[in-house]
């Protein structure tokens, strides 16, 4: 073996790697197969869930205590700071400059087509229903949109909303953002929106907006207040009677204008509230407005939208065959009982369910109907039928010329008003020669990620499962716990014939530790540099990533594992993070094994594994030397671009707010190698917008930044050869 070795030696490397080919995935994948690991891939969304259980039973102690006006005053008061901190804050306002733009006739109603501005050249449409009918001023509903298919024009919106109109009532229903007459992502050429759903649209937006510290809830929730505010501007409305009702998505922004808007009398959501324990055991965190962050953390559930409300009149509509499941629903109402019981008022909170889906279906509309009478007209009925309602057209409602606000309007997105704010953002670093820029970066870094350095004084607990002989080299395939319950399977390459420690280099790659024959000959490359090689599969890495089994959800292609990096923000643990947890872990163990020198380790991040990596070695020095191939270019491009793919695990709510991915990497000042810079679409970002974003940096570097390109058929030992040399 040793003469093999010297012949290894004179050969040229690529030589050297065509003889030694590729070791089969399945070899080194060697826990996911094994039964003491067969939950190896929910380890992640059982850990951050196990941590939220926690903080919903911590919550439910706080509501116990409660047992006057002024403990639910209180939490009202509570709840609004949380929800507006939230998202970011609300806009001012401005003139809603409201036109009316036609005008259906129908048999005792009229609806009108409106456009208002909720913000400056903002557009909203929305439908008027009034009656023609009786004398005014009448009670009015706000009735916030869901996601179903054709905005205000669904045929489910326009029989309630007919309904309420020939029953006496004004009502007015707007398009959300994404929705109807309002696509955010508007394709021309598709004549609709660039992605397949508006969920899928939203939490695009929405992710752009939480790199600045918002919520897309702060566009759809203003878009609410100013519908409102339109509402009570008609003197046909007698603003001290206004209700409140809308269907999933509906029901959530239902539940949101509630709780904040004290000129809502009566709410009756439909088809959204639940619980968030029985939430994250079933459908998990919804699209992005869905999610106020971080609402876990902050010892909320969604009972306290109720609360916030209290001790006005509130009716829960649910499903008992919905998706959002009626147990929690059922929870959520049994609390909100009890605080009205102990408020003296029981009669002002119920709950109907029918034994249907989702949806405002008739059984649901009827309860509505007879709550909103009760409460506005101080009328009991009894009705068990509807008005019959002649239903319009998609085109007949349209408030614009082609049906689209992009093509018929113009005006302000979504993503134009978020990327305004972004550019006002101003982190307030030290000069970046500053002596104090990498120990401020330090402390921004931990701060954000809600990292803590705790590892060094936890027991180190490891398994090994076997090794695989290969000519010049060895690998140890073993699992060492990075915090109780969260195991990380490894590969250790160690070289053969050691007679003192080596370098050691940590590998971190974000599809995996074993990613078909790329990693596994680049690590190859490696070790038979003589460089003891660790190679981890990270939580939600590898072995150890959560398959989203719904496949006709199109959230993993864009988000990853949205449910598991979603939670792990209602929780105030970024999953970033969490991450740099196991890379520590992973440098502790590196560090301890004989063969390593552990005054000369380094450290080699891909695609997924490069942020993390490079956060953590904004923390921890013992990183000498890094290379991160493929990572994304900075935080700011994903604001800049409209689209982008797969960065949702990496992001930190208002990061922005403190720093950007340059200036991580200019607080190093050690030796780095950024390789394939990536845009936010995953895609090669062109070598002079990166050389134009890093300049400062590069400036102020000298020799230890380097940009480049990889060659074809070139190796990691070639690629990174500055980062690997001693």
């Amino acid at each position: 073996m040793r003469e093999r070795l010297r012949v290894f030696a004179t050969l040229p490397l690529v030589l050297i790697l065509a003889t030694a080919g590729v070791i089969a995935q399945e070899r080194l994948d060697f826990v996911s197969n094994m039964e003491d690991f067969r939950e190896i891939r929910s380890i992640l969304p059982n850990h951050v869930h196990g941590i939220a259980l926690e903080l919903l039973n911590q919550r439910k102690e706080t509501v116990a205590s409660w047992r006057t006006l002024l403990d639910v005053e209180k939490r009202r008061k509570y709840v609004r700071e949380t929800m507006i901190a939230a998202i970011g804050g609300l806009p001012e306002k401005t003139p809603l400059n409201a036109r009316k733009v036609g005008e259906i006739k129908r048999e005792g109603y009229k609806i009108e087509k409106i456009i208002f501005e909720s913000q400056p050249r903002f557009y909203v449409t929305a439908n008027l229903y009034l009656p023609t009918v009786g004398e005014g001023p009448y009670p009015a509903i706000l009735y916030p949109l869901g996601h179903e298919l054709g905005g205000k024009s669904n045929p489910t919106w326009q029989q309630m909303l007919g309904s309420l109109a020939l029953k006496g009532y004004v009502a007015l229903a707007w398009d959300p953002v994404g929705q109807g007459e309002r696509i955010q992502m508007y394709d021309s050429d598709f004549r609709d929106s660039k992605v397949f759903r508006s969920t899928t649209e939203h939490t695009l937006m929405g992710i752009q907006c939480l790199l600045i510290g918002d919520n897309l809830a702060r566009y759809t929730i203003w878009d609410g207040i100013r519908a409102l505010d339109y509402l009570i501007s008609r003197p046909e409305v007698d603003p001290e009677r206004i209700g409140c009702s809308g269907n999933s998505g509906g029901g959530t922004h239902t539940a949101y204008l509630s709780a904040l808007d004290d000129r809502i009398a009566v709410a009756a959501p439909s088809c959204y509230l639940t619980s968030w324990e029985r939430l994250l055991a079933t459908i998990g965190p919804q699209d992005a407005e869905q999610v106020l962050l971080p609402w876990l953390h902050s010892g909320l559930d969604h009972a306290d939208f109720v609360h916030a409300f209290a001790p006005k009149p509130y009716l829960i509509l649910s499903a008992i065959r919905d998706f959002f499941s009626i147990a929690g629903a059922r929870q959520t109402y049994s609390e909100a009982r009890s605080v009205y019981e102990r408020l003296g008022m029981p009669e002002r909170v119920a709950m109907v369910t029918a034994d249907d889906g989702h949806g405002f279906t008739q059984p649901r509309r009827l309860a509505a109907y007879q709550w909103f009478d009760r409460w506005l007209k101080g009328e009991l009925s009894e009705s068990d039928t509807e008005p019959e309602v002649q239903l319009a057209t998609e085109d007949e409602l349209y408030c614009t010329d082609s049906g689209q606000v992009a093509s018929s309007l113009g005006g302000e997105t979504v993503y134009t008003l978020n990327l305004k704010r972004a550019r006002n953002l101003n982190p307030d670093l030290p000069p970046i020669h500053d002596a104090s820029y990498p120990a401020e970066l330090k402390r921004r870094v931990q701060h954000v990620t809600n990292y803590s350095a705790d590892s060094d004084n936890v027991e180190f607990n490891t398994e090994t499962f076997g090794t695989i002989d290969r000519d010049g080299y060895t690998i140890e395939k073993l699992v060492f716990e990075s915090e109780p319950g969260i195991p990380i399977p490894s590969l250790l390459f160690i070289p053969r014939s050691i007679n003192s420690p080596q370098p050691g280099l940590l590998y971190v790659h974000g599809r995996g530790k074993s990613e078909q024959g790329g990693v596994t000959e680049d690590i190859e490359s490696l070790v038979l540099k003589g460089i003891v090689v660790l190679a981890v599969d990270l939580r939600g890495m590898g072995e150890t990533y959560h398959h989203d089994e719904d496949q006709a959800n199109d959230f993993p292609r864009y988000f990853g594992d949205y449910d598991s990096a979603m939670t792990s923000l209602l929780i105030n643990k970024p999953l970033i993070g969490q991450r740099m947890k196991d890379i520590r872990r992973a440098l502790d163990f590196l560090s301890r094994r004989d063969e390593v020198d552990s005054n000369r380790i380094s450290a080699i991040g891909v695609e997924g594994g490069c942020l993390p990596l490079l956060f953590t070695a904004v923390v921890d020095d013992r990183i000498q030397k890094i290379g991160l191939e493929r990572m994304l270019i900075s935080y700011r491009s994903v604001v800049e671009n409209r689209l982008h793919r797969r960065v949702f695990e990496d992001v930190i709510p208002g990061v922005l707010q403190k720093f950007d991915v340059p200036d991580l990497v200019a607080s190093l000042r050690r030796p780095t190698i950024l390789v394939d810079v990536a845009d936010p679409m995953g895609k090669l970002e062109a070598l002079s917008t990166v050389n134009q974003i890093y300049r400062e940096v590069v400036e102020g570097g000298g020799k230890w930044l380097q940009i480049k390109r990889r060659s074809v058929n070139a190796h990691a030992a070639e690629v990174f050869r500055s980062v690997v040399e001693n």
